[in-house]
């Protein structure tokens, strides 16, 4: 029995009107598939990378925000109530959020119809996060389409794929008429000129500048020569550069004495306009710097059209050009350039040869033809996963798909900070300016900005800069440049109120310049971050203070993901993750596994920093004790009614007497999260993910008074939880906390956005 064709096909990716190839292509992929299968009902999703959404046509039905993973599960259920046959995924890393665009495994794992995966890229040398995210990306797929043999052969070798589950189906192009250049030369202004063309979105990558370069030669050899850049500078580029990389090629050519022979046509032109300027080139140069290129529409347009082509031997030129079908130069050679493209203009037999070549495959690869392969990789999805009727709610207990987390919501700590930082304390939810500021919550609080920026989402980018700059200019301000030692408190005049604060605060500090040095995408917030944390490590090493030295290897083991063969970094580390494992082995006895005489604040900080090191040194025993202390405290604060209830600071822990319940602060659940998630991350042990969600629905009510400590309303936190009552204050601290929390506890539910990688 032959199988059946799906009747409901949905594709995911850009599309247009976005100006980028990913849209491009997601919208001719779909328009060619419901050409070809005129009985089925195609729709889209589209992927947004901007708050204002774009004017799609009516093929699209559902939209998603790059940045927002609720938006990717949202689009799952869309999905499934609308029963789509089978889901056509667009796959580049870089137009999903998270890290290694790991939100659309939110929409992966939840989807219950076959999914066919397009990889416009394969990458032979992932990093640890894109490694991950492939293989679960492999894993949720039933099907993996690449364009090239190399796109397969990467895949069997590093990914362990086998050949069975993937088809190779060609870039698309559209069906252009093997034509004389001259017939459209006319109509653009170049009559009488050998057109030499590079087209698509600039940035850096592109390598024009390489044929500028070449240019004085080829324009020697023939002055009847032009080249013309066609396309807009990519609008990321855009937004963090300006028009720099088109000004600075646009100088190149000044310079070289050849501006009268290059034309920069900056637009995203439609395909009508494309096919013309096609249809005017003679030569088409794709200069690359990147071999690591599996993929190239802008290439596989042109070649499809019977056009000569000059290109650097990227993966997918290599194989399109192989056998005669055109000539491939050294990177960034600009000689070779001009030698391959004055080849073409020297021997009109080879020219034309050359086309003709490029010209017979490319009719494998017009959209008529790339669609009905893509129906047999539907067909043969289908055949693979033989599902059952997907049935909308199935599976939706809260065993096996627990409740939502809250949404983020940060006006309160906008409300409580200025351009100073933020401030310490609140009445109710008002800044309690006669307090002032402190080191603690500005740390605190530029962690936040750093993982929320790398989870994505809302608030929106230019927001979480804004208030990261304020926290880390307040840290920068706090270091004593001459002892560099962290004061701790400001008074809301601006003056420090201290010469030098407490171990902990400045290990604080150095926590979270670590992890600004080591997660953030500002690069002058990194400069400045790993400038600081050198100045102020080498202190720690006199501390005395155990969580001092916890909050440094945080700080530490955050800064390792960028640095992580840094000697002094490394050397600390063991010293530190020693210190502990000392303090432990002199305290720890059968009843009290723990590091001191009394269990007191942030406890959970000690088992967490051991947990990393004996994950990352490695120190096997540092691992060991990490979990064993840290069993231990879970049950010290679990109630027999099952709920969190963390040591009070009114008295805490001491061996041999009574623990203190009350008052309970939020610190100390958000220790306890991070620790769990920590130790789960270590192990994979389930307990542990459920001792963390315990640990954060405290916040949420379950405790031992029932209500919540988090303000739905305001986005503030109470700063603590008495044996009457919960306190009506919303401060720094305890407001950080619930946000640090719940920050976490998102990145727990994709943990390849939160692995640890020293790589």
């Amino acid at each position: 029995m032959n199988p059946i064709l799906p009747d409901r096909i949905a594709f995911l990716g850009g599309y247009l009107p976005r100006l980028c190839g990913i849209a491009t292509f997601t919208h001719d992929v779909c328009e060619a598939v419901a050409a070809a299968a005129p009985g089925a009902h195609c729709f889209a999703g589209a992927v947004n990378d901007r708050l204002d959404a774009y004017d799609y046509p009516s093929r699209v039905r559902f939209e998603l925000d790059e940045k927002d993973l609720d938006s990717y599960r949202r689009a799952a259920d869309f999905l499934n109530f609308d029963n789509a046959d089978v889901l056509c995924v667009q796959h580049e890393f870089g137009i999903y959020g998270g890290p290694a665009g790991s939100h659309l495994l939110a929409l992966l794992k939840e989807v219950r119809m076959p999914v066919v995966t397009t990889l416009h890229t394969v990458l032979r040398d992932p990093n640890s996060a894109q490694r991950k995210v492939m293989e679960e990306l492999v894993r949720r797929s039933d099907r993996l389409v690449v364009m090239a043999h190399k796109g397969a052969e990467i895949l069997r070798e590093t990914y362990g794929v086998p050949d069975d589950k993937v088809d190779l189906i060609p870039h698309g192009i559209p069906d252009l008429p093997f034509i004389d250049s001259s017939f459209y030369k006319a109509q653009l202004g170049v009559e009488g000129r050998m057109v030499l063309l590079t087209f698509g979105l600039l940035g850096p990558g592109k390598g024009i500048e390489h044929v500028i370069e070449a240019l004085p030669e080829i324009v020697r050899r023939h002055p009847n020569v032009v080249y013309v850049v066609l396309g807009a500078t990519h609008p990321h580029l855009v937004a963090r550069e300006g028009e720099s990389y088109r000004l600075g090629l646009e100088r190149l050519a000044e310079a070289r004495g050849v501006k009268e022979h290059v034309i920069f046509y900056n637009r995203f032109v439609s395909l009508e306009d494309l096919k013309e300027f096609i249809g005017a080139t003679d030569i088409y140069l794709t200069p690359y710097l990147n071999e690591a290129q599996i993929t190239s529409g802008t290439l596989a347009y042109v070649f499809g059209a019977g056009k000569a082509v000059v290109s650097t031997p990227y993966w997918h030129a290599k194989e399109l050009l192989a056998d005669g079908r055109g000539i491939l130069v050294p990177f960034r050679d600009p000689r070779a350039i001009a030698e391959g493209v004055c080849n073409y203009l020297d021997d009109p037999t080879l020219f034309q040869k050359t086309r003709a070549k490029a010209y017979e495959v490319g009719r494998e690869m017009i959209w008529p033809a790339v669609a009905q392969r893509y129906l047999d990789s539907f067909q043969r999805a289908g055949a693979d996963r033989k599902a059952t009727p997907r049935k909308a709610f199935a599976g939706w207990t809260l065993a096996s798909r627990p409740y939502d987390l809250p949404p983020l919501q940060l006006n309160h700590i906008v409300r409580m900070s200025d351009g100073t930082g933020i401030f310490q304390h609140a009445m109710f939810n008002v800044p309690n300016f006669h307090e002032g500021y402190c080191t603690d919550d500005n740390a605190r609080a530029l962690i936040l900005c750093v993982l929320l920026d790398e989870l994505g989402g809302r608030p929106p980018e230019e927001l979480l800069n804004r208030q990261a700059t304020s926290y880390l200019a307040f840290l920068t301000a706090a270091m004593n440049q001459e002892t560099h030692r962290f004061r701790n408190f400001m008074s809301h005049g601006r003056q420090w109120l201290e010469e030098a604060g407490s171990e902990d605060s400045h290990a604080r500090a150095l926590w979270a310049l670590g992890t600004c040095a080591g997660r953030s995408r500002n690069e002058g917030h990194r400069r400045l971050s790993s400038l600081l944390f050198e100045r102020g490590l080498p202190l720690v090493e006199t501390f005395t203070s155990p969580r001092a030295w916890a909050f440094t290897l945080l700080g530490l083991h955050e800064g390792l993901r960028r640095l992580p063969d840094h000697p002094q970094m490394l050397d600390t580390c063991r010293l530190l993750t020693d210190k502990l494992v000392a303090l432990w082995q002199a305290c720890a006895t059968e009843d009290w596994p723990w590091f001191e005489p009394i269990a007191s604040y942030d406890n959970a900080r000690l088992c967490q920093a051991l947990l990393l090191s004996g994950q990352w040194l490695p120190h096997p025993e540092a691992l060991t004790i990490g979990l064993q202390s840290l069993r231990w405290l879970a049950s010290l604060q679990k109630t027999q009614a099952g709920h969190f209830r963390p040591i009070g600071s009114n008295g805490f822990c001491e061996r041999g007497g009574a623990r203190a319940d009350f008052d309970q602060q939020p610190v100390e659940a958000q220790a306890m999260v991070s620790a769990c998630l920590e130790a789960y991350r270590a192990t994979r042990d389930e307990t542990w993910s459920k001792e963390a969600r315990r640990a954060f629905e405290w916040f949420l009510g379950r405790n031992d008074l029932g209500q919540a400590l988090y303000d739905f309303s305001s986005g503030g936190c109470s700063d603590g939880l008495h044996q009457d009552r919960i306190s009506e204050n919303q401060g720094a601290e305890s407001t950080l906390a619930f946000h640090l929390s719940l920050a976490e506890m998102n990145f727990a539910e994709h943990p390849i956005a939160h692995s640890m990688s020293y790589n």
